[in-house]
């Protein structure tokens, strides 16, 4: 006797199923601790304010700060997604730049910077020891991606050749810079407000100032 195999339907029931039971658990995170700060978040309150079990929680994230850092994991995502996307002759740089343009701009699912207090949550994982090693493995994961990505489009290899990532290294780095400058500008302050408008300020500062170090640029002393 055969199993039987479970129809598209139902897989799609259960995949959207395990979506919402981790988006749950990681806005539970994410809210507890911003509450209450990190030390005094646990993983079982996390748990009961998403109405789930510990187990549950620990099928989806290695511990809190996991969780409340999973918006970071996929907008990561998201951009190499679209970084993918990008027409094959556009240079690795620019095609970055658009896909982290495409991502801040996308209407139908908003990045998480324009959720409520993900500026203060940012801020504080720029502080807390904890969220600040979770925040560097899951973008360090993000840019291992972005790197073989820009390999493939390149058709070189992303371990042996340099480019692939010194492109992902400056363009991440770009986005980075004008995330902490957003993070740090305070929830009234308008001047920070706008992200994708500071993101732009800060490639604009980028290329313009690789421009002026080209050799052909500068003169020996």
């Amino acid at each position: 006797m055969t199993a039987t195999k479970p129809s598209p339907a139902t897989e799609d029931r259960r995949q959207r199923k395990a979506r919402q039971t981790r988006d749950a658990l990681a806005t539970a995170a994410c809210d507890l601790i911003l509450e209450h700060g990190p030390a005094a978040t646990t993983v079982e309150a996390i748990a009961e304010r998403a109405d789930v079990t510990r187990r549950t929680f620990s099928r989806h994230f290695a511990g809190k700060e996991d969780a409340a850092l999973d918006f970071v994991r996929r907008d990561g995502d998201r951009i190499n997604a679209l970084l993918r996307s990008r027409p094959a002759g556009e240079p690795p740089l620019l095609a970055y730049r658009r896909a982290v343009r495409e991502w801040l701009a996308d209407r139908e699912d908003p990045a998480w910077h324009v959720r409520p207090r993900m500026r203060r949550l940012l801020a504080l994982a720029d502080t807390e020891p904890e969220l600040f090693a979770a925040y560097q493995r899951i973008r360090v994961d993000a840019q291992e991606e972005s790197i073989r990505i820009v390999a493939a489009r390149l058709g070189s290899d992303d371990v042996r050749d340099v480019r692939p990532a010194a492109v992902v290294d400056a363009a991440a780095g770009v986005l980075i810079a004008a995330l902490r400058l957003w993070a740090r500008g305070g929830e009234g302050d308008s001047a920070a407000a706008d992200l994708a408008a500071l993101v732009e300020q800060a490639y604009d500062a980028l290329t313009s100032e690789a421009a002026a170090a080209t050799p052909e640029s500068t003169t020996e002393e």
